[in-house]
Parts: C-alpha cells; sequence; structure tokens
C-alpha cells in the first residue's frame, strides 16, 4: 500500500488509522457473514484535509486483517505527523465498540514509537472526551466531527499553543484540557467543506473497493454480490431524540458534562448535485453494491427527491439500501425509490408494544399501521429489514415476545435484533448513569453480539434475561420455516442454505455462563 500525499519531499500530515475490532465485536460471524465497511469518516476528513493542503492517507487495518504489531510497522513507515484514529462505525454502538482495537492499537504504537502523536475522534469520544483523553496513549481528542478542529491542530507543529486550537482535547501538566468548542460544518458548506470522499486512500487487492463486502442480506444472501461495496452519506444526523441513540453526539458544540446527543438533533445535507457525481464516481469503478447510511434518507423531499429521481435517470445499475422510519414513508415515492436502485429499505419498529416504542422515542413517532406499511412498502418491488430491540427500561418477557411475534408475523427478508444498550452519548446512558444502572465496563460490553455483551436490564428483568431473549429470538427467526420458505422463492435455494449456515453459528456469551 503506497501513501500519497501532495508534496512527496514532506512529511505526511495525517495518517486516518481504521483499526481492527471485527473478531471481539462479532465473534464466529466476522469471519463469512458480517459486512467490511469503508471506514466512512476517515475518508470524509481525508478528503477534508486533502482539499485544504494537508497531506492525508489511510491505513484500514479491517480491511487488510492487519495484526496489531503489522499496524504499527506500517504507522511508522508512513512517519506521519500525527495518526488519526477514526472510531467510528456504521452500527449505532460501532463508535463505542471500535474502541476495542483502537486503543489496543494505539497502546502498541506508543510502546513502538512514542515520538509519533495519536489522535481520537468518533460517537465515543464525542460521548466522553475526558475519559478517552485520559487514556496514556492519546495525545488529543476532537471534540466532535472534527472536520475544522483537525485542520485547527495541523496548522500547529502539536507542541505550542494547543491551548488556542477550539475543538480539540489535548494534555497540559499532565491532564487532561478541552479547548473551546468548534463548530461543525453548517449545512450552506457542505458541499465545499466535506467535499466527498478519499475513495483513492482505500487499499485494494485488484480493483477499488475489493477488500470491503456488503452486508449478507444486501447481496440476496449471495456471497458473489457482496464485493465491491461502498457505504455513502447523502445526509448526516437526525432531527429526532430517541433515548436509545446516539447518533447526534458527534453534533455537539457543547463541552459541558452531560451533553447528550438529543442536545443537538439537527440535520444537514449536500447537494443532491454533488451526490449524484459521488454515485458516479463509485459506478466508474465498478461498484455497485452500495449502503447509503443516512439515517434518515426518506425524510426531506427537497433533497431525496432530485437525488433519486437523478439516479433513476442515469440507471446507473446500482444496487441500494437505506434507512426510513415507519412513519415516514411516503408511499407515492417508492415507485421512484425503486427505479433509482434502492432495492432494500430498513424500517426501526423497536418494539411491537407501542406504549415502550413512544416512550423510548420521546413521544416523536405518529401511530401509524406497522402491518400496512411493510405491505406497501413490499408490493412496491422493495425488501425490507425490519429492526428490534429488545431489553427497553419498561420491557416484560410477554412484551418481548409481543415483539417477537410481530417480528413472525411480518416475516420480512430480513430482520436485524439487538439487545438495548444505553450508549455513550444517547439520552439512555445519562438516565442509566443517574440511576446508578449497571453498564459495561468495556467497549466490548457495549458490542451487540461480542461474548461480553452486556445490555442494560430492565424494571423487570436482568440483564443476562434480555440476552438470552434476544438470542432464542434470533435464531427462533433465522430458522422459522415460513422465513426459509421466504428466502428460498425470492433469492434461490442456495441462498436459503447460506441462511441456514448462518443461523448454525451460535454466539458464546460471558452473561450466559459460556
Amino acid at each position: 500500500m503506497g501513501y500519497n500525499c501532495p508534496t512527496m519531499n514532506r512529511q505526511l500530515d495525517v495518517l486516518f488509522v481504521n483499526a481492527d475490532s471485527s473478531a471481539q465485536a462479532y465473534q464466529e460471524l466476522s469471519k463469512d457473514f458480517s459486512a467490511i465497511e469503508p471506514p466512512t469518516w476517515a475518508l470524509l476528513l481525508a478528503q477534508a484535509c486533502r482539499a485544504n493542503g494537508f497531506g492525508a492517507a489511510i491505513l484500514d487495518c479491517g480491511a487488510e486483517r492487519l495484526p496489531d504489531d503489522q499496524s504499527v510497522r506500517r504507522i511508522a513507515e508512513a512517519g506521519p505527523r500525527l495518526a488519526c484514529f477514526a472510531v467510528y462505525g456504521q452500527n449505532p454502538n460501532s463508535g463505542t465498540t471500535n474502541m476495542i482495537g483502537a486503543t489496543a492499537l494505539a497502546r502498541a504504537l506508543k510502546a513502538a514509537h512514542p515520538e509519533i502523536k495519536t489522535c481520537f475522534v468518533g460517537s465515543h469520544t464525542s460521548a466522553l472526551p475526558l475519559e478517552v483523553l485520559s487514556l496514556p496513549e492519546v495525545d488529543f481528542v476532537l471534540l466532535n466531527e472534527g472536520v475544522y478542529a483537525l485542520q485547527n491542530l495541523l496548522r500547529t507543529n502539536l507542541q505550542d499553543r494547543l491551548d488556542q486550537v477550539k475543538g480539540i482535547g489535548h494534555k497540559q501538566n499532565g491532564g487532561p484540557r478541552l479547548n473551546a468548542p468548534e463548530r461543525v460544518v453548517p449545512g450552506d458548506r457542505m458541499d465545499a467543506d466535506m467535499p466527498g470522499s478519499a475513495w483513492d486512500l482505500l487499499p485494494r487487492k485488484s480493483k477499488p473497493l475489493d477488500l470491503y463486502r456488503a452486508h449478507f442480506w444486501h447481496a440476496e444472501f449471495n456471497q458473489d454480490l457482496r464485493t465491491p461495496f461502498a457505504a455513502i452519506y447523502t445526509s448526516l444526523g437526525c432531527k429526532f431524540k430517541c433515548d436509545f441513540c446516539m447518533i447526534n453526539i458527534v453534533n455537539r458544540v457543547d463541552n459541558t458534562e452531560g451533553i447528550v446527543s438529543a442536545n443537538s438533533p439537527n440535520m444537514r445535507f449536500w447537494s443532491p448535485q454533488f451526490m449524484l457525481k459521488e454515485f458516479e464516481k463509485l459506478a466508474g469503478m465498478g461498484v455497485q453494491t452500495i449502503r447509503v447510511s443516512d439515517e434518515m434518507f426518506f425524510l426531506n423531499r427537497n433533497y431525496f427527491e432530485p437525488l433519486v429521481n437523478g439516479l433513476a435517470e442515469r440507471d446507473l445499475g446500482l444496487r441500494l439500501w437505506t434507512y426510513s422510519r415507519v412513519d415516514t414513508v411516503r408511499p407515492q415515492y417508492l415507485e421512484k425509490f425503486r427505479k433509482a436502485g434502492i432495492h432494500w429499505l430498513a424500517l426501526g419498529v423497536e418494539a411491537a408494544n407501542q406504549t415502550i416504542r413512544r416512550e423510548v422515542s420521546k413521544g416523536s413517532f405518529e401511530e401509524v399501521d406497522i402491518r400496512q406499511v411493510i405491505k406497501t412498502v413490499r408490493d412496491a418491488g422493495l425488501y425490507v429489514i425490519s429492526n428490534y430491540i429488545f431489553g427497553f427500561p419498561e420491557d416484560t418477557l410477554q412484551t418481548m415476545q409481543q415483539t417477537l411475534d410481530l417480528a413472525l408475523e411480518l416475516n420480512t427478508e430480513m430482520a436485524n435484533m439487538y439487545p438495548c444498550q444505553a450508549l455513550p452519548g444517547s439520552p439512555l446512558y445519562r438516565t442509566a448513569k443517574a440511576n446508578g444502572w449497571k453498564l459495561p465496563d468495556s467497549p466490548a460490553g457495549f458490542a451487540f453480539l461480542s461474548y461480553e455483551s452486556e445490555p442494560l436490564p430492565t424494571r423487570h428483568l436482568t440483564a443476562a434475561q434480555v440476552l438470552k431473549f434476544r438470542d432464542d429470538a434470533w435464531r427462533t427467526y433465522f430458522t422459522n420455516p415460513p422465513y426459509l420458505k421466504l428466502v428460498e422463492e425470492k433469492f434461490g435455494p442456495q441462498q436459503r442454505r447460506n441462511v441456514e449456515t448462518m443461523a448454525g453459528i451460535r454466539l458464546k456469551r460471558k452473561l450466559l455462563g459460556d
């Protein structure tokens, strides 16, 4: 792998490091079934740095499956002024669970090369900046998404007058210090100040993005369609304030203790014209399987309508999936979605019991007929991924069974089932801390599928009961004869066998005595 720098006779300014946490976070699923996603925020930050004259490169240890000793050697060979650990991920908990690999690698790097400055950025860092900065292997933190803060930092020599650099945390007299916050990129500056992704900096075997693989179901349970794969945002953030979500914590512009994602529920958009060029760029590189990672793609018609119209007109042969809330699906646009290449729509059902769902979403969900919404989406020729969460604070075995029963009834082409976690940065995390609820003592404990996974207890159930119910529910769903029949009818007999192989992998859980 080479490292691109605008001026090759000068030291590389910043190397973005994506550490590998997959084995611990996904267990046996990491070998063949979990996705390998491009490091979206490393790509965005690298491109923004290059646009301002800084030399940037990316080391994706996850894609290359590099052990820590090789990763340390590669970082040292690149010789950057700053090694920036972009600790993000596309799942809501990934910013925390990816701290597993990031802290271990940064620790090994500091032991071998203490002269290399390290910086952490990501949702976990935004949620708990002082905690991250207190780690001996971390020299700097960026307090939100870090676009401007990182450039502020790179304009220094990384030693002097650091207290004047807005948007960073650093160590002063041996202790952590947070400077005044820096703004996030305003909506009217997105195209200019966050000008796309540095796709050319990613590693490859023989062609662009061929070390990355889509979610198993995104490729219609066909292993051959999973790569090359890309993930891309057309907007950032979410306007809602759900208790269990921490997505908006990277928007924070307030260093006050106790700030959570609900304090900055703003959305920003790239222009449709800009995004169409990004999709054309990926298609030109031979990438057809693409995740649209927006939290609320189906929300603002001023942005999504010209974008889907443009994609349909260009007929790029893309295989896309994106998110929507069940109460924001607009049936009149589904045909346009399908023509644009959107094959899958992920819908957050969350819980069957409306009282529980309303409580954790702060009443922001409109009452809708979930069954009718899903029928409408499928009648339009789209596949549905329905998302469920077990273990909300008021959940009982009875209400969780209601959620499983609804999932089996809906029998969508894919279902994600999560144990409820009080993720750092979420309002639920603040509530858990205030009430003294038991929280995981390591990043791995926040991983939905890890051995160490430790969800929240409810007011009626232990964490172990929640986790056992979730794991049993997952196996019930993916071994359910009507579901397997659906997979075979829609995708083929080999795809059914692939699902059966996946369903045969049993996760080990410390909490359950494994």
